[in-house]
């Protein structure tokens, strides 16, 4: 993915956003998205087992019972 390619969309979603952008930011924004993009692609392709995961998984706490002192 160029950031060539993702000017347009920048622009859409500053607009969206209600954000002004001029053309040069515009290219910035997208040349980091860009870079973001390679970023996540490197670390997607990574092979990882469940125990490779450090974090714990989420899991919310019982909703107390009215009746709970």
């Amino acid at each position: 993915m160029q950031a060539e390619d993702l000017i347009p969309y920048v622009q859409s979603a500053a607009r969206l956003n209600g954000l002004t952008l001029d053309a040069a930011r515009a290219a910035a924004v997208a040349q980091h998205l860009a870079r973001t993009a390679a970023i996540a692609a490197t670390l997607e392709g990574a092979p990882l087992a469940p125990h490779d995961e450090l974090a714990e998984i989420f899991r919310p706490a019982p909703f107390p019972s009215e009746d709970a002192p």
